[in-house]
């Protein structure tokens, strides 16, 4: 089997001072590697590498710079008997072939290229690397290349006593050992391929090839639970080595910056890793170092019962820094200290006292030299890392702080009684114990009380913290909630105070479109926190996000990747039991939903909609009944198939509700069936079953059904009383007089001149926006000569019947309401027109009376306020400007249905506006509940 072949580097065409080409010697998580000389000018370079005796060589592996890389290197290899002299200028090579690498630009030059080349079966003594090129890149300003690290992975070649000539025993032929699971290079151990010995720690590497070693006797022993045993925990140790590596790696990043205190406590932290880790998965029992097998090693134990063993929890520096305070303030030092001050009171130091004892004060120890067992001291027992526990913080471990101490302070003469003064004296403060604790670290850093990121976190956060900055970042993850409250009032401000910075135009900062993805993210996480204050600041921040900084700065694409992060979370926690969470979740929700840009593009609706199972929790799909009503009160029901409010999405989410076991869910959707039922009846019909005596026994479906009759019922009505006004209009025009029809037209034509407005009596062509495409004065006259036509021809069919009956009274009728009274008396009309016609009403502004489907028009563009006033691009109604931000918080700002009017007066919509939609708005009993002279006429009456 193929195992790795040991070798040194005897020659280097150039080197770096500080990369040797000496450090390809060694593999570790640690190793620089070689690097040539900065601007050397050299176009190739050589490397040479004599094994320790000759080899067949099976693979070569090659582990290359982020970016520091080469365009190839060429292997080239040379055997020479250890009876014939090698020097430099007799070696002849034999050309391998060559490895071509990777650029690495698609990884950032944050990845490392491992090459891994099988070459035929060859013998050697000599392997020469040669290195071409180089791949340009921005990292790389002095034109080096390097090399991390060389592995040679073959047999030893035993050279026989009779072929000194350099004939071996193995023929170049013969194949390559291949591993018959995998088909392979088979490997005499896991230990010597480069992708496990560079990242794994030195000690644990050497622990793993001991156990291997355990693995294969065991096996041949047939020790198969032992065997287990050994297997799972090298898989356990190669985790904890790999983490051992990065916490090396850390350990000479801080010696080179010259951070002595973190790389002491990087030091500690894995020699109490290594110990914890060791002691856990119980090695040195599974070694059997007296090479006598153990009984408890082929049987069962709790560790390895499950599968891979699980690993401590590895101590963070703030862990090690109480655990050294403890150390240097540990109760040997405080018995030390008493019993100086009481030889020196004697004055007798090193003599004998009363008690026959020589008082002999020991050193104190150092905590960077922690014994693995305990030594019986004057005072008590010195710490070890075995004893240091694995997080200061657990409970299990230290009880209180005041178990720990007084178990150690013993006194040598145990007759003599103690007083309560020195049981006082001898104890440690709780306080002064955590200052000292605290101090021991934070008086060289002060920010190290906060938990830093770890490399899955930061990679996560890699966008984040590009934005926002490491801090605030760290905040967000910190397990201290004020920290995370903190991170969040931060995150707001930041929004705000963005607006200030795109208005400076600052090149710097941000896009909007990667400022409201990293928001996303980090409020990914705080929304699903378990605090409520937390939760409580998240969904401010979230509402905040989405009504304030989103609209009219970020793209649609990433409003709706936002949301699709976001949304998920805030339904599940609206099936949260407690109500507080969930009804702020739903408004949440509600309020992402009145986003414009949410809006557009149908986000919401959709994830609401969804049918209802009856296995759906009780308070989620009560909760999401609810907004989705919420939705149809203020967005309306829509006609697009993508909104998720059309008639058919909403009659099959009430359909699913209605079956639901709980009956509040059953109720909210029988709510929403009433909804759909008021706009599409036979839709709503079509998914429940047939209305007969059979369906209405169910309880369900007889109250559902009694609810659909009334609504019926009251259609009926309107239609009836449409017809009713219009036959009633017919007939009281027939009863008119001729003369009277003259001076009704003249009336109405002297209102159309003195009304400045000039907007039209019935109902008006709406443009886009809402509002007439034409003038005003010139729509009016053409409406009033429809109007007028249609009355004399009504008129003129009647005539003939009605004069013999009728009295010949002179009357006075109104064009818009069928007012009428007795009299010839024209300033009776005016004063109608003034105070009680229900189809007319006075500006708020300039006091000019013209017809409620002018107002808004004329706010806008005639009134001598039209400054003041703006259009709602929602609903289309007038607003104030100073108003406006308060009427798009209000429930009656909608969108306005397509065909539709919007009354404004009452602000419903008026359906059918150029079919007599306005009258029977304005005139019916159930019409307009806004129109104030509409009761005043009914009292008239």
């Amino acid at each position: 089997m193929a195992k790795k072949i040991p070798f040194n580097v005897v020659f280097a065409s150039d080197e770096d001072v500080n990369f040797p080409a000496s450090e390809l010697n060694n593999h570790g998580p640690t190793v620089h590697g070689w690097r040539s000389a900065p601007d050397g000018g050299l176009t190739s370079h050589d490397i040479i590498l004599r094994f320790q005796q000759p080899a067949k060589i099976y693979r070569i592996q090659l582990l290359a710079h982020q970016y520091l890389i080469p365009e190839k290197v060429e292997l080239w290899l040379h055997y020479s008997p250890k009876s014939l002299p090698s020097t430099p200028s007799s070696q002849y090579f034999d050309f391998l072939g060559f490895v071509a690498l990777a650029d690495n630009a698609n990884t950032n030059y944050k990845s490392r290229e491992l090459q891994s080349v099988t070459v035929c079966p060859r013998r050697g003594t000599h392997l020469k690397l040669r290195l071409i090129g180089v791949q340009g890149n921005d990292y790389n300003g002095t034109g080096q290349i390097s090399l991390l690290a060389v592995n040679v992975l073959g047999e030893d070649l035993e050279v026989g006593p009779n072929n000194g000539n350099g004939e071996d025993h193995l023929g170049n032929s013969d194949a390559p050992p291949l591993d018959t699971a995998t088909g392979e290079l088979a490997l005499a151990s896991i230990c010597d391929d480069l992708l496990f010995s560079m990242y794994v720690e030195e000690s644990i590497v050497q622990s793993i090839r001991e156990l291997e070693q355990r693995k294969v006797l065991a096996v041949n022993a047939e020790r198969f639970e032992y065997a287990r045993k050994l297997k799972l925990c090298m898989t356990a140790l190669r985790s904890a080595g790999e983490r051992l590596g990065r916490y090396a790696l850390a350990k000479r990043q801080a010696v080179q910056q010259e951070d002595f205190t973190t790389a002491r406590l990087r030091k500690e932290q894995i020699e109490m890793y290594r110990a914890a880790v060791l002691r856990q998965l119980q090695v040195q029992q599974l070694l059997e170092p007296q090479g006598v097998a153990i009984g408890s090693n082929d049987q069962s134990c709790e560790i390895y019962a499950g599968g891979k063993p699980s690993l401590p929890a590895a101590p963070s520096l703030q862990d090690v820094a109480q655990a050294l305070a403890e150390a240097t303030f540990s109760p040997k030092s405080l018995t030390s200290l008493s019993l100086d001050d009481k030889s020196s009171t004697d004055g007798s130091q090193g003599q004998p006292g009363n008690d026959g004892v020589v008082a002999t004060p020991a050193p104190a120890p150092a905590p960077a030299s922690l014994q693995a067992t305990p030594t019986p001291t004057l005072g008590g027992w010195r710490k070890s890392h075995d004893e240091l526990p694995q997080s200061p913080r657990l409970p299990s471990r230290h009880s209180s702080p005041m178990s720990s101490r007084q178990g150690s302070l013993r006194r040598r003469n145990k007759s003599v009684p103690r007083n309560s003064y020195e049981d006082y004296e001898e104890r440690a403060i709780p306080t002064l114990r955590q200052e000292c604790q605290g101090n021991a670290i934070l008086e060289a850093d002060p920010n190290r009380g906060r938990s830093r990121l770890n490399d899955r976190e930061r990679r996560q956060a890699a966008l984040p913290i590009l934005v926002f900055g490491s801090e605030l970042v760290e905040q967000f993850y910190s397990r201290q909630f004020q920290d995370r409250e903190d991170g969040l009032l931060r995150l707001r401000n930041f929004l705000k105070e963005h607006d200030l910075v795109e208005i400076t135009g600052n090149e710097h900062a941000a896009s909007p479109n990667k400022v409201a993805r990293s928001a996303a993210l980090l409020l990914h996480r705080a929304v699903r926190d378990a605090v409520y204050s937390v939760f409580g600041q998240a969904t401010e921040t979230v509402r905040m996000l989405f009504l304030e900084y989103v609209p009219g700065r970020v793209s649609p694409n990433e409003v709706a990747r936002c949301v699709d992060r976001l949304l998920p979370e805030l339904l599940a926690k609206s099936g949260d039991p407690s109500a507080r969470l969930h009804t702020l979740a739903q408004h949440t929700i509600l309020s992402i939903a009145a986003c414009p840009e949410v809006a557009e593009q149908h986000l919401v609706a959709p994830a609401l909609s969804r049918s209802v199972g009856s296995g759906t929790h009780q308070r989620l799909a009560m909760s999401r009944l609810q907004m989705l009503e919420q939705l149809v009160h203020t967005q309306g029901i829509s006609t697009d198939k993508h909104s998720g409010l059309t008639c058919r999405a909403l009659s099959e989410c009430g359909c699913s509700g209605i079956h639901h076991p709980a009956e509040p869910v059953r109720k909210v959707a029988e709510r929403i069936l009433v909804l759909v039922y008021k706009v599409n009846p036979r839709l709503v019909r079509k998914q429940l079953p047939p209305d007969d005596d059979i369906t209405r026994r169910n309880l369900l479906y007889r109250q559902l059904f009694t609810e659909f009759d009334k609504l019926d019922l009251d259609r009926k009505q309107e239609l009836l009383e449409a017809n009713k006004y219009a036959g009633g209009h017919s007939s009281g025009d027939a009863a008119t007089p001729p003369a009277d029809k003259a001076s009704t037209s003249s009336d109405a034509s002297r209102l159309m001149m003195n009304s400045r407005s000039g907007h039209g009596l019935g109902p008006v062509a709406s443009s886009s926006n809402g509002f007439a495409s034409c003038n005003g004065k010139q729509q009016y006259n053409e409406q009033l000569k429809r109007s007028m036509l249609s009355v004399s021809n009504s008129r003129k069919g009647s005539a003939s019947n009605s004069e013999s009956t009728e009295d010949n009274s002179p009357k006075i009728r109104c064009p818009f309401c069928n007012w009428s009274c007795v009299g010839s008396d024209a300033s009776q009309l005016d004063r109608h027109y003034w105070k009680a016609c229900p189809f007319l009403t006075k500006c708020p502004q300039c006091s000019q009376v013209l017809e409620v489907a002018a107002l808004n028009y004329h706010l806008t563009t005639e009134c001598d306020a039209k400054e003041s006033y703006v259009v709602c691009a929602r609903c289309t109604e007038s607003v104030h400007k100073q108003l406006y931000e308060l009427h798009q918080m209000e429930d009656y700002c909608r969108e306005l249905k397509t065909g539709a009017a919007r009354c404004p007066l009452c602000h419903d919509d008026v359906h059918l506006p150029q079919d007599g939609g306005w009258k029977l708005h304005l005139l019916s009993a159930g019409g307009c509940p806004g129109n104030i002279r509409k009761k005043n006429l009914k009292k008239s009456n």
